[in-house]
């Protein structure tokens, strides 16, 4: 039980990080419009601190989403995958 809290905790953090980034906000911006310490926007942000709805409400109005928006699953970025030829392509070495 306590890993999943762990988990929703990071979910949280990586969504509060990805409307920020996407308003343009540093944490220091957040943190000035939601009256918060920049190092606790960082603590939620990674995971670490678990807050209240008082301060999910808080961060909703600093950041001008609704509420419900924040409790999202994060959207994952794309991953980019390597593909790999038959034969590699020569990087200037010699085999002897």
């Amino acid at each position: 039980m306590k890993t999943d809290n762990i988990q929703l905790q990071k979910d949280f953090g990586e969504r509060i990080k990805q409307i920020r980034d996407s308003k343009g906000m540093t944490q220091e911006d957040l943190a000035d419009a939601a009256d918060l310490f920049r190092t606790y926007i960082s603590r939620i942000e990674t995971g670490v601190a678990n807050p209240t709805l008082t301060v999910i409400h808080a961060l909703a109005n600093a950041m001008t989403v609704p509420v419900d928006s924040l409790l999202t699953m994060p959207i994952q970025p794309k991953t980019l995958t390597k593909t790999f030829t038959r034969n590699p392509i020569s990087r200037g070495r010699v085999t002897r």
